[in-house]
């Protein structure tokens, strides 16, 4: 059985993390999103079952309790949760999944999958952070401030991730992910399950 890999994506709010993504799932077949739980309300256009699946407090701590999620943290006053038996079926299916969470869900997901390959996303500097929250135009400047502060916390667990990508040409940004997908597909221990019999005429 060919296992998938799983990416572990992680960057502060505004970075471009969530717009990389999209495009990596646009040009990749053979990647799939996680979509996880949050109680958060939806942002326009975001669409539940697709961006998130919206869900009420008790909700969530229902399946909290139940151990239900192979990773949860609370963010700027939502929480936030990734359903294991989701990430189990993907993986054991062959099909590489990504995770785009946070890097407090980055260290519980790697004490159970401690092969995942984690990714961090900066900014190129914090005005192009602040410019990037204030033109989604859906906070206000003091909601801007304190996700700023956030950021530049959660950006100091940069040096815990295996890569490091800054999203200042988009582009550029891309095929850093891309090439990260990649390599790890070439991996000799890939490559030998996935063409085990043209291996062993060749060999």
């Amino acid at each position: 059985m060919i296992l998938g890999n799983l990416f572990i994506i992680t960057a502060a709010s505004g970075a471009g993390k969530t717009t990389l993504v999209k495009a990596l799932l646009g040009q990749d077949t053979q990647l799939t999103l996680s979509v996880s739980h949050t109680t958060r309300l939806p942002r326009v256009g975001e669409v539940n079952g697709q961006d998130y699946h919206f869900v009420s407090d008790a909700e969530f701590l229902a399946v909290l309790e139940q151990a239900g999620f192979l990773e949860s943290a609370q963010v700027h006053g939502a929480r936030y949760g990734t359903s294991q038996a989701m990430v189990n079926v993907a993986l054991q299916s062959g099909r590489d999944v990504i995770l785009e969470i946070d890097w407090q869900g980055a260290q519980q997901v790697r004490n159970i999958y401690p092969h995942a390959i984690t990714i961090f996303v900066l900014p190129p500097s914090v005005d192009v952070l602040e410019q990037r929250l204030n033109n989604r135009g859906k906070d206000s400047s003091e909601v801007i401030a304190r996700r700023v502060n956030a950021a530049r916390d959660e950006m100091r667990h940069m040096v815990e991730f295996d890569y490091v990508t800054i999203n200042d040409n988009f582009e550029i940004a891309l095929q850093d992910l891309s090439a990260i997908i990649r390599t790890h597909r070439l991996k000799s221990i890939q490559q030998l399950a996935r063409y085990q019999t043209l291996i062993q005429q060749l060999t």
